[in-house]
This record gives structure tokens, C-alpha cells and sequence, in this order.
């Protein structure tokens, strides 16, 4: 997110997608997966006296996919860690080195000294 004129300016590239269109995908991909077992158990049953093999093969994963499919569709939210981020860093502002007549700043103000200056301390 980053101001341009007073306006907040949002990057969409590393947006995720809407909430409805995930649903509705998981939804999609649970319907397709219920049709495939739907059609392995109706070839286990046509299957089963001509090729035993491939029947107990289709009833395996007639029996299989409902649990497959209920983990893909409640695997949650994919994440897209292709896309670059979202964050804009601010721009970071130079540095400005006194000039040549004058000097640095003091670390402690005088005011935090006491009316001493630095000569009450204790340096030792």
C-alpha cells in the first residue's frame, strides 16, 4: 500500500482469490471426484464377472476417493507464493550531514545535563 498524492494505491498482483470463486472451485473439484467414483463402482458391478482384476481395482477406488475427496476439499485456501508481496516499503529519506561550519548534534540535550553541564559526572 503506498500514498501518491493523498490517494492510497493498492498493488492487486499479490491478491488471493476471492472467497466465492475458492468455494466454488472446492466444489467443483468434489463434484468431478464424486462422478469418477461414481463411474468406478458402476464398472466394479459391470466388471465383476469379466475381468475380475479391473473390477477390484475400480472398487478400490470407488472406495478410496470419497476420503480423498473430502481432503482436497477441505484442504483450505491456496496460497500463491509465486506472486510477489503486497507490501510496498515506504521510500527511505537521505541522511543529511551537517554542513561543513557546523557541527554535529550533541547525543544529550543540555537541558537532561543539569546546570553543571557534563563536569558533575562521574567519570570513573
Amino acid at each position: 500500500m503506498r500514498k501518491q498524492g493523498g490517494a492510497v494505491v493498492f498493488r492487486i498482483t499479490g491478491a488471493r482469490q476471492g472467497l466465492a470463486e475458492d468455494v466454488r472451485g472446492r466444489q467443483r473439484r468434489y463434484v468431478i471426484s464424486m462422478a469418477i467414483r461414481t463411474l468406478s463402482v458402476v464398472l466394479t458391478v459391470v466388471l465383476w464377472n469379466v475381468e475380475r482384476f479391473v473390477a477390484i481395482g475400480t472398487l478400490i477406488l470407488g472406495a478410496a476417493l470419497p476420503y480423498v475427496a473430502v481432503v482436497i476439499a477441505n484442504a483450505g485456501r491456496e496460497n500463491a507464493p509465486s506472486l510477489p508481496g503486497t507490501f510496498v516499503p515506504a521510500p527511505t529519506r537521505p541522511v543529511l550531514m551537517p554542513g561543513p561550519g557546523e557541527e554535529m548534534a550533541e547525543s544529550v540535550p543540555e537541558a537532561a545535563r543539569g546546570p553543571e553541564g557534563d563536569q558533575g559526572r562521574d567519570h570513573g
